[in-house]
């Protein structure tokens, strides 16, 4: 059954009402893989105060003057090495989640309307908001896709959203994902994907190192609780890996990447950690971000690339960087299972 909105008769246009929205978002990707794009991209991403805690009056000249004149040439060139024919794997991959998700639902919830959005970049939050309430979905759950809940990534998002909702006169009733950093859904996705992975590889690793995304210390300092929700991923998931075949005698680490600027950052870091493990002996290494629920540069570029380089030129051997759980049979499974939970009482 296809499932039609309710037609609301007015003196004006009609006004369609009575579906749902489910709206997956990322962090954001550049438009293409040449500077302009790039320059653009930034400029939203670091000028927002959730990401850059320092006052404008002596940020905005850093930025304008230092940073978008010199970092975009080089995130082109991050950036050119991961492109594929379908753009930008962030954007590309979120897209097929939200696709997959949508295809599910459409069986046995075919009131739900799934579609993604980045918070920085195209497509807008503003945009797929109002896609949304144009097709009749009067209810919308927002769903960051960040496991770990960070200010600077899951809190644009809720502001955002509110800056959206402050210039509309109806307004639909609003849910928000909350971070799933423990949910057993996720911890078992994240388990079973990873052992599948593992097992394919043509070697068996002695260290797998789990990296998440970095934030300055500060945050933490701060009462932030991204920090501890990262540890207690990593601990949750070497519970659950310890015993398994494919990690027998694995010993595991857990790190922080993308350092920026000049302040302090939650360590270890992981390109240090990667040369150190290089450096003690260590010859067969895996690495996997369990923070990403989709590859983006992070993990395609400075993992996958720049990592290797690290690892091998310290007297590492045999290293490989396993996939995010992006749409793979354990992701789509996850996902749809806590959207689902999230929607009760709306389906």
């Amino acid at each position: 059954m296809t499932w039609q909105p309710q037609i609301l008769p007015t003196d004006h246009a009609p006004v369609k009402s009575g579906l749902i929205g489910v709206l997956l978002v990322n962090l954001g990707t550049p438009d293409a893989p040449d500077p302009a794009s790039v320059k653009r991209y930034l400029k939203q991403f670091l000028s927002d105060r959730r990401v850059i805690e320092i006052p404008p009056v002596a940020w905005q000249p850093i930025l304008r003057g230092i940073i978008l004149n010199t970092r975009p040439k080089k995130s082109a060139v991050a950036y050119s090495k991961v492109w594929t024919d379908r753009g930008s794997p962030l954007a590309d991959i979120t897209a097929r989640q939200a696709g997959a998700l949508d295809e599910q639902m459409a069986a046995s919830a075919p009131e739900v309307i799934v579609d993604y959005a980045m918070r920085y970049g195209s497509p807008s939050i503003e945009q797929r908001m109002t896609e949304m309430i144009d097709k009749g979905c009067d209810r919308i759950l927002i769903a960051p896709m960040y496991p770990q809940y960070c200010a600077a990534t899951t809190a644009t998002v809720f502001d955002e959203v509110a800056r959206v909702m402050g210039a509309l006169r109806w307004q639909p009733a609003l849910r928000f994902l909350p971070p799933y950093h423990d949910d057993h859904l996720y911890i078992d996705a994240l388990a079973n994907d990873l052992s599948r992975q593992v097992g394919s590889l043509s070697f068996r690793p002695q260290t797998m190192l789990l990296s998440f995304h970095g934030m300055p210390q500060r945050t933490l300092e701060k009462g932030d609780p991204y920090h501890c929700h990262c540890q207690k991923t990593a601990r949750l998931l070497r519970e659950r890996l310890i015993g398994r075949r494919e990690f027998d005698g694995v010993r595991f680490e857990t790190s922080f990447q993308s350092r920026f600027g000049q302040a302090q950052w939650l360590e270890p870091a992981t390109d240090t950690t990667l040369i150190a493990e290089g450096a003690k002996g260590t010859k067969r290494l895996v690495v996997a971000a369990p923070g990403f629920a989709a590859d983006c540069v992070e993990t395609l570029e400075e993992l996958a690339l720049e990592g290797r380089d690290q690892f091998v030129e310290a007297g590492g051997e045999q290293y490989a960087v396993l996939d995010c759980l992006n749409v793979s049979e354990s992701g789509v499974q996850m996902i749809d299972g806590i959207i689902r939970r999230e929607l009760l009482g709306w389906i």
